[in-house]
């Protein structure tokens, strides 16, 4: 039982058909006709007008960042952001670039904290580019951003000058769990990307969409990065069928999500946090045993979890049944008993 993370889903049976059948064509030349019809529909869907195909979103975020930044420049984003955790400081490595980290709880900040991080605008000053946010908030517990904390943030950004941009790694689980479409979510936001590897269910890849300028712009950097393809669209083809048949359906691995928290709020000496979405964060510290030593054992039991800053994370995705849950629950228990 996979735990660990929705990138550890396998494509279906139906998904691999999808992958075989797709036409296909060199994607650098702007030849694969299944990427170009996924670009069209993720635009559409993102509610902006030009969409790129990439291999993973940790190069969305990189390139859309090379996009809006000059070397020097500042980007506002929470201390718990995956390009801050997660991207191996290739935004100062690459992109020459600093990040402001800001504080907030459940992996958000407010409009009070980002105004008092506008900087005077000075020639002493390092000149303050890029406001990003990450939806869903992973660290933060796949927190759900509220839309309205959202538009604040982006008239800030707006008032500043500022570019905007959105981490959307788990966008599609925060339109289901809010029930806000997608675009009317990313309306404020000049670039914005989604991960097809995670709850979606694809082998690879990721889609940048914004203005057609910024994405012509991101072509670029997509070229010196090594990022585009040939015949792509045989992922792109998974990404399709994932958006046809695995966005609905992410609200099981929301509701197995809070069956897992109401279980592991039942066991002595564990404290959960309530799931937004699919992620499900608790501490196990009240049961006296060794975070590190459980994880081990689960994993001698088939149960794979994840530690993030002391705290065990289970992922719900489409490989995990509500079954799978209770026989996770089952074993969790019987460990911390012996």
């Amino acid at each position: 039982i996979n735990l660990y993370s929705d990138t550890q889903t396998r494509p279906t049976a139906a998904m691999k058909d999808a992958m075989m059948a797709a036409e296909v064509g060199d994607e650098q030349h702007g030849d694969d006709p299944t990427v170009h019809a996924l670009n069209d529909r993720m635009a559409q869907l993102l509610g902006k007008q030009a969409a790129m195909f990439l291999p993973s979103g940790t190069m969305c975020n990189v390139i859309a960042i090379l996009t809006h930044c000059r070397p020097g420049d500042e980007v506002l984003a929470h201390e718990t952001a995956h390009i801050l955790s997660s991207e191996g400081g290739n935004h100062a490595a690459l992109a020459g670039v600093q990040i402001n980290p800001l504080r907030g709880p459940r992996g958000m900040f407010d409009e009070a904290t980002l105004r008092a991080a506008i900087r005077d605008k000075h020639r002493y000053a390092v000149p303050q580019r890029l406001l990003e946010v990450e939806q869903t908030a992973n660290i933060g517990g796949g927190a759900v951003w509220p839309q309205a904390q959202l538009d604040a943030l982006v008239g800030v950004a707006r008032e500043q000058g500022w570019a905007t941009h959105m981490d959307g790694a788990r966008l599609m689980n925060a339109v289901v769990a809010s029930g806000i479409p997608a675009a009317e979510m990313a309306a404020g936001f000049d670039s914005l990307w989604l991960d097809f590897t995670k709850g979606l269910g694809a082998p690879l890849g990721a889609v940048l969409a914004g203005s057609e300028e910024f994405i012509g712009q991101a072509w670029r950097w997509k070229q010196r990065l090594g990022g585009s393809m040939r015949q792509a669209g045989i992922c792109a083809a998974a990404c399709l069928h994932a958006l046809d048949h695995h966005v609905d359906r992410l609200a099981e691995d929301h509701a197995n999500a809070k069956a897992l928290a109401r279980g592991l709020r039942q066991i002595e000496g564990i404290a959960v946090e309530e799931p937004d979405t699919n992620l499900v964060f608790f501490d196990i510290a009240g049961t006296g045993r060794s975070t590190a030593a459980v994880v081990d054992a689960l994993r001698l039991e088939g149960i794979q979890l994840s530690m993030l800053g002391g705290r065990l994370r289970a992922c719900l995705h489409l490989d995990v049944s509500a079954a799978m849950v209770e026989e996770t629950l089952q074993i969790l228990r019987a460990t911390l008993a012996k």
